[in-house]
């Protein structure tokens, strides 16, 4: 074998070439150097606060300022246009799509208005649209408490700051309509000093007290499904914790199942309202996204609410949470595909087969529920007693509970298929034998005919079935938001143009 030096003299091409080609791995050793100063350099530069964050600032236009990337992200919550095969974050009327839910809330301001809800820049704006909060016109006026306002607006932790949290809960809803303005944002989920992932509501706090632990020991990837714990979970008004006040509870002292809630408000002889055709002392789900994410397979594994809602995501070399909050249906590439490597329709057949087969058997239970409520309704009017309708009573509202706690979820056929699946199969049980109790009283009534299922088809149908006058109702809103909304966010206005003074 010939030495290197006497090939290279007798073909000076491959010194060349060694030659150059150091010279092309320096140059690009050079340049691998100085992208990672520069970035060094940026992330310093991007994580020196700009604007000093007072403790409750609950603007998220001024968080902005210390992080641009983050609260452009969050301003992608204002798009509607995402809509799935169920549900997405455009606005959908869906006593419309279902009039089933009217009959079966009738009595409750659900039955007058439910929205599919939009993103969290919509928190404000929607609240004060929904026909459930009514049209105050007064400073004490309207049917929903101050409570109502606790899940919507940074700025609720900087009132209850200011009055007290028991304060907080005291009085109408209307009462606060100046003070509650800024939509959902960075205050609620974040220290303004460190940054970290903070409980801003004391609910969720308390819960975990009387469970007998510390919410603040959670490791910081519990956090970030605790944050939104705070407000995607089942909960009441506790009227008697506090005099005056319609104090926000989660019922988790027995556990966070179905069955547990259950419990827990039988015992307390608790109810949201009473059904006016059947007379059933009812409860109303709000929406146990934690509850029934944490039967599922994904908590169990230790994937959080944000690793699926709000995934990583890099910009200029940075990488940062996405705070635009959205369905992993929309972002499944930084989502699902992180973890599951299957094509995207393969996953999202995964997901649509589980909710076609868990809202077949949902609706199934919606219609045996409108006949419950209607036959319980027949049976009143043929002289039923209260000891003969006690059980029928207890079963529709066994049997409801588990219908709205899957359906107010949102979600929960893809968090906890299994889950979802067995606690509408246990509604469906429930509702049968209820029914099966109601053909017996009917029968000792001299009723042995079959109720007529009526005619809701439409959601008008159906509200004018249980005996609602939406005309009335839609003009009283519409003259409110006209009037009353607009002097509140004057209002709003000068109180923060005075933050802006004292700030600079």
């Amino acid at each position: 074998m010939k030495p290197l030096k006497t090939t290279i003299e007798k073909r000076p091409i491959i010194g060349w070439l060694l030659f150059l080609a150091t010279i092309l791995v320096v140059f690009l050793l050079g340049l691998l150097a100085s992208s990672i100063m520069e970035r060094r350099a940026e992330a310093s530069f991007v994580n020196v606060p700009k604007v000093k964050l007072s403790e409750f600032e609950p603007r998220n236009e001024v968080w902005g300022e210390n992080f641009p990337r983050e609260y452009q992200s969050y301003y992608q919550t204002a798009d509607t246009s995402f809509q799935s095969k169920y549900n997405g974050n455009t606005m959908i009327d869906m006593l419309e799509v279902d009039p089933r839910l009217v009959v079966l809330w009738a009595g409750y301001g659900f039955s007058k208005d439910y929205n599919q809800g939009r993103g969290h820049y919509y928190a404000v704006e929607d609240i004060h649209k929904t026909l459930r909060t009514g049209a105050p016109q007064g400073d004490d006026d309207g049917p929903m408490p101050s409570t109502c306002w606790t899940c919507k607006s940074p700025d609720v932790p900087r009132v209850m700051q200011e009055e007290g949290v028991a304060e907080f809960y005291k009085g109408k809803w209307s009462r606060l309509g100046a003070e509650v303005v800024n939509p959902i944002g960075c205050a609620d989920c974040h220290d303004p000093e460190t940054m970290n992932l903070r409980i801003t509501r004391p609910a969720l706090v308390e819960a975990f007290e009387k469970m007998g632990k510390d919410v603040n020991k959670s490791s910081h990837q519990e956090m970030r499904s605790l944050v939104c714990a705070q407000c995607h979970v089942e909960y009441y008004f506790d009227k008697k914790n506090v005099e005056g006040a319609q104090y926000l509870t989660f019922p988790w002292e027995k556990g966070l199942t179905v069955e547990a809630a259950e419990e827990y408000y039988d015992d307390i002889n608790f109810s949201d309202w009473t059904h006016s055709l059947s007379k059933a002392p009812m409860l109303k789900a709000q929406h146990p996204g934690y509850e029934i994410y944490k039967q599922g397979i994904h908590a169990e594994r230790g994937v959080s609410c944000a690793d699926c809602h709000m995934p990583y995501k890099s910009e200029g070399g940075q990488k940062f949470t996405d705070h635009h909050i959205q369905s992993p249906l929309n972002n499944v590439a930084n989502s699902c595909q992180v973890c599951h490597r299957e094509e995207t329709a393969n996953l999202l057949k995964n997901v649509f087969d589980r909710q076609d087969k868990i809202i077949e058997n949902r609706d199934k239970l919606e219609e045996l529920l409108v006949r419950a409520h209607l036959e319980a309704q027949k049976a009143w009017e043929l002289g039923a007693t209260e000891p003969q309708m006690q059980d029928i009573l207890k079963g529709i509202r066994h049997a409801q509970w588990r219908w709205d706690y899957a359906a107010a979820s949102h979600g929960g056929s893809f968090h906890a298929p299994l889950e979802t699946s067995r606690i509408i199969s246990t509604g469906l049980t429930i509702a049968q034998e209820t029914r099966i109790k109601l053909a017996r009283l009917l029968a000792e009534k001299g009723f042995n005919e079959e109720l007529p299922y009526p005619d809701i088809s439409t959601k008008a149908k159906a509200q004018e079935f249980i005996g609602l006058d939406m005309d009335k109702l839609n003009e009283e809103k519409a003259e409110f938001l006209e009037t009353v909304v607009p002097e509140w966010l004057n209002k709003a206005k000068e109180r923060e143009a005075g933050w802006e003074v004292k700030r600079n």
